[in-house]
């Protein structure tokens, strides 16, 4: 990996991880639905032009049902339950459970298309959900019961993403990730908007949670969507999801920085034991295999 992809890495968590202080600030002031509907749209309105000057529209011919679909479980859902976990949760706490995407991928995987699911991997998954209930393990011994459904809200939106991620490999491979980026955005826009009118604040919203809207549309969505392509085209699929290890430190950093949000050590804790999971249950780590030979089972002492 050059210094200049390996930047770009490290750019990308970084402008991930702030995308859920980003939610903290302007949700609770929009509303999740409203406030997500305001997401896509300028999304869409980014990517767009973007789609054309590269003359890649022709791509959504054959497959626009498809696409809508991985605009409702890649992006509206996700977005939504998101918006809703980061009115209770902090940004921080949010964005390692965002982490726990790719195992939520491994588990869809193996009920859909039966892929093998190796010891590591199990033990991965075990791992990585014992990590969840030691992060919340100080919210719950306090007497904060009410953080139950954000929390089942936000793991609900990672399943989501794993949904997507195994429904783009089966139907939708080969297609353009840019043409599946704006097609998921424009999608969840026409779905999100119309619903989320029905939401609109009694009081203007504060010009810092206007402006996170914009930041999560542009930034967040559009210049990381294309921050992404670039990794993919030069490093390949595997390498680009990397990214996913990096976000909860600087979700977990921006919140402390930014929101005076408090790291505590079950966070750290829990936060190490949910990457070492995904990291068990994506092939990144495994457990050795110590193969014993019985014919040199005999030790000889001298």
């Amino acid at each position: 990996m050059t210094l200049r992809l390996l930047v770009e890495l490290l750019l990308l968590a970084a402008i991930w991880g702030a995308s859920f202080i980003f939610m903290r600030i302007g949700s609770p002031e929009f509303g999740p639905i409203l406030f997500m509907a305001l997401r896509t749209l300028t999304a869409s309105l980014f990517l767009l032009p973007l789609v054309f000057y590269t003359k890649k529209h022709s791509a959504f011919k054959g497959y626009k049902a498809k696409i809508f679909v991985v605009g409702i479980f890649n992006t509206a859902i996700p977005f939504v339950l998101f918006g809703y976990a980061t009115l209770t949760l902090s940004g921080g706490l949010t964005s390692v459970l965002n982490a726990t995407t790719p195992m939520f991928g491994a588990i869809v995987a193996y009920l859909w298309f039966r892929d093998k699911l190796t010891v590591s991997a199990s033990f991965g998954l075990l791992i990585g959900f014992i990590g969840v209930y030691l992060l919340m393990l100080d919210k719950i011994t306090l007497g904060q019961q009410n953080i139950l459904l954000p929390t089942l809200a936000a793991l609900s939106a990672s399943l989501c993403y794993g949904i997507s991620a195994n429904y783009t490999k089966k139907y939708l491979t080969g297609v353009s990730s840019t043409v599946l980026a704006t097609g998921s955005q424009v999608s969840a826009t026409l779905v999100l908007l119309p619903i989320g009118l029905f939401f609109i604040p009694t009081q203007i919203p504060s010009n810092a949670a206007i402006m996170s809207v914009l930041l999560l549309g542009i930034l967040c969505t559009g210049v990381a969507y294309i921050i992404f392509f670039n990794l993919i085209a030069n490093l390949g699929p595997s390498k680009a999801m990397s990214v996913t290890y990096l976000i909860p430190a600087f979700g977990l950093f921006w919140g402390s920085l930014f929101l005076d949000e408090v790291i505590t050590t079950s966070m750290i804790i829990g936060c190490g034991f949910i990457l070492t999971g995904v990291a068990l249950a994506t092939g990144l780590l495994k457990l050795s295999k110590r193969k014993i030979d019985k014919s040199k089972t005999n030790i000889d002492f001298k």
